[in-house]
């Protein structure tokens, strides 16, 4: 079972402009195909690592929210937060921007931290159960609907 997935694309924009975009989390719908609406956690209301925001998914007929830590914030270089419930942190994902001649090259990253005796539970929450093959084509669509929207 693969556990980590990585996708790349060059966006026509400055890092400044994308590191805006993906930072505001509440923006996050109109790229993800999966996770459709966020908003900031009481007492949170923008991007800092420690900082929590709530993902509302949906995938078919399935919905489910999840709760989210940012675990590394580094303005214009490094964006990152955690799936979180309770102690347990399911999963990690991530953008890397590097600034390229003519725009930002923008690395989206999926790290699947679940233990596998929640695996299936998972399976029946989303419908998913090749939660790397899925991800890969939402984190492909994610960056062409993100490059739609600042280049």
């Amino acid at each position: 079972m693969e556990r980590h997935v990585e996708v790349s694309r060059q966006i026509k924009a400055p890092p400044e402009a994308v590191w805006s975009a993906i930072t505001d989390v509440t923006r996050m719908g109109e790229w993800s195909p999966e996770c459709h609406t966020c908003s900031w956690s009481d007492g949170f209301d923008g991007p800092a690592a420690g900082a929590r925001f709530t993902g509302q998914n949906r995938n078919g007929d399935k919905e489910w929210t999840t709760e989210v830590e940012i675990v590394e914030c580094v303005p214009r270089e490094r964006f990152v937060f955690e799936g979180v419930f309770g102690d347990l942190r399911f999963s990690r994902w991530g953008y890397v921007l590097e600034p390229v001649d003519g725009g930002t090259r923008v690395t989206e990253v999926w790290d699947d931290l679940r233990p596998d005796n929640i695996i299936q539970a998972t399976v029946q929450i989303s419908g998913v159960a090749d939660r790397a093959s899925h991800n890969r084509a939402g984190m492909e669509r994610t960056l062409e609907r993100l490059a739609a929207a600042v280049e």
